[in-house]
């Protein structure tokens, strides 16, 4: 048994909304929220919905600002809700690099930047020429982050920092902390793109893309006790995978996971794509335990 794909997919995103990628979803008061990349506007966006699958019109959060040298377009960023204040971090990108930047709202709508410079820029040879697709978790009063790093196309690996405010970070040691096992064929390229999760009976776990090749992607999961060390893949890998001549053909990208304790299942919602063209689709797995062997 694997992830099924909702019936209604794409359930959000179409020629004239243009592509929407690399969604962030969270749920308060029974209410979601999805955070997403608007590559037509170059700007960060959100949607509401009361079921995960109808969706509201898009309202942009954060715009680019190409007199920053650093802000010609701004996408995947995720966003928390910490003490009555909306906090984002997102990716800036110009000149062909990638950086992570920062920026706050008292509605969730209206957001400000909050630093004229990035607050991470690459600067390991393993990061190349960008640092993207911050994941954020705020534990015991430290902000830690999970991110992406390498080519600005696609990022190659998987690193970790922490913080006391959000914005200045030390980066671990030990980065990257995940990197791709060419002995899995869903993985054998590269990864990146990925969303953590603490679990009581899991630990944390990290759901990311595998690249088979820089143009294949499949959602894929692995866990850890401490969120940083010895991770373990999934027997289930690759947990959503295109669909042949479907609109995710191609690859499927940047999973979004909740655990819907009423409803009994997970729920993963990811952006596809067949050809140029990305929309946001949703898949669902009956079962709790993600390490099961089949």
């Amino acid at each position: 048994m694997t992830f099924k794909k909702n019936e209604n997919n794409p359930i959000f995103g179409n020629e004239e909304i243009g592509t929407a990628f690399d969604v962030y979803v969270t749920k308060e008061d029974g209410k979601y929220r999805l955070d997403f990349s608007w590559r037509r506007e170059k700007s960060l966006a959100v949607i509401f919905s009361d079921d995960g699958i109808h969706w509201s019109e898009p309202k942009i959060t954060l715009a680019p600002d190409p007199k920053s040298g650093w802000e010609d377009g701004l996408n995947r960023n995720c966003v928390l809700k910490i003490d009555g204040v909306f906090k984002m971090w997102y990716t800036g990108q110009a000149r062909g690099h990638s950086y992570i930047g920062y920026a706050e709202s008292v509605d969730g709508i209206h957001f400000e930047k909050k630093c004229d410079e990035p607050i991470m820029i690459s600067e390991y040879p393993w990061e190349k020429e960008s640092v993207m697709n911050p994941c954020v978790l705020y534990e015991g009063g430290k902000y830690r982050m999970w991110y992406a790093a390498g080519e600005t196309y696609e990022p190659n690996v998987l690193a970790y920092a922490e913080s006391d405010d959000g914005i200045n970070w030390k980066k671990s040691r030990i980065n990257p902390i995940l990197v791709a096992e060419g002995s899995n064929y869903y993985e054998k390229d590269r990864l990146g793109g990925c969303q953590v999760i603490k679990t009581p009976d899991m630990g944390y776990l990290c759901f990311y893309i595998g690249y088979e090749d820089i143009n294949t992607a499949r959602i894929c999961v692995a866990r850890s006790e401490n969120g940083i060390t010895a991770w373990e893949r999934s027997p289930l890998n690759p947990l959503v995978s295109p669909d042949k001549d479907s609109w995710d053909g191609d690859a499927c990208y940047k999973p979004s996971a909740l655990w819907e304790e009423e409803l009994g299942r997970w729920r993963i919602w990811y952006n596809g794509r067949n050809g140029v063209p990305e929309y946001i689709g949703l898949a669902e797995y009956g079962e709790r335990d993600l390490f099961k062997k089949c």
